[in-house]
């Protein structure tokens, strides 16, 4: 079984706005995807997250996105390949500039919502990004969704010489390509404790999921996504923390 590794998006409150139950969940995770200001955050919230993350020895990674706070980052916007190389370093800066102010720094690169999603539609945005990563600190793993074929991302990868740390969902279904099912969709999330905790399972031991369509899908994937969004998300996680720690454990 493998172990993997539980990262939650944090660090997404803006000013006296709270989002996220960030203290709650962060000592039940591994890796922490802090926001970095253009799609949530500001200066006191990083650094807030960042001291929450070292308190529990959680890894830090730049959650960085468009340039778009009134969407929280969700609208895709037509930025050229220099453009995005440009807002990723800036936001992977800032964000590592408040963590060696604290003794720490970013370990890896978790792109934000659009462009997450852009990245994994489009190779030139995706090429993009890897650029960008690698020409900011090439050791950075870049966090991106795991599918039924990571093939052609890991060539991207390696042609970059950027490491990938493919990521899948437990609260999620998935179509036969190991795509994420459209939340516009019935069944696209799972609500049910322990449907999200024997997915989880599933993933770590390698076993096949159930597709929408009802075949068998197997993704390969070194971290989980979770969420800290209310007590029911921080519940889960801590179940799949618990139940994933006592399968490595027998």
């Amino acid at each position: 079984m493998s172990r993997l590794l539980l990262n939650c998006d944090m660090g997404e409150s803006f000013g006296s706005w709270t989002m996220g139950l960030d203290a709650q969940v962060m000592p039940f995770v591994d890796c922490a995807n802090i926001a970095c200001g253009f799609h949530a955050g500001d200066p006191g919230i990083m650094r807030h997250t960042v001291g929450l993350a070292v308190a529990s020895k959680v890894r830090i990674g730049a959650h960085p996105a468009y340039q778009d706070l009134v969407g929280f980052g969700r609208r895709s916007m037509a930025c050229s390949a220099e453009e995005i190389r440009d807002l990723l370093h800036y936001q992977i800066g800032a964000l590592d500039g408040i963590c060696r102010t604290q003794g720490t720094r970013v370990t890896y690169v978790k792109p934000h919502g659009a462009l997450y999603n852009d990245m994994m539609a489009d190779p030139q945005k995706l090429r993009a990004v890897l650029q960008a990563v690698a020409e900011y600190d090439r050791q950075l793993p870049l966090m991106l969704m795991a599918t039924a074929d990571n093939s052609a991302a890991q060539t991207l990868g390696d042609e970059y010489g950027v490491p990938l740390w493919f990521e899948a969902f437990a609260d999620r279904a998935y179509d036969a390509a190991g795509r994420l099912v459209s939340r516009r969709l019935p069944g696209a999330v799972h609500h049910d404790p322990a449907t999200i905790v024997d997915q989880a399972l599933r993933l770590a031991r390698g076993e096949p999921l159930v597709a929408v369509d009802g075949s068998e899908l197997r993704l390969q994937a070194q971290t989980l996504c979770v969420h800290g969004d209310n007590d029911s998300s921080v519940a889960a996680v801590q179940q799949i923390r618990q139940a994933l720690d006592a399968q490595v454990a027998s």
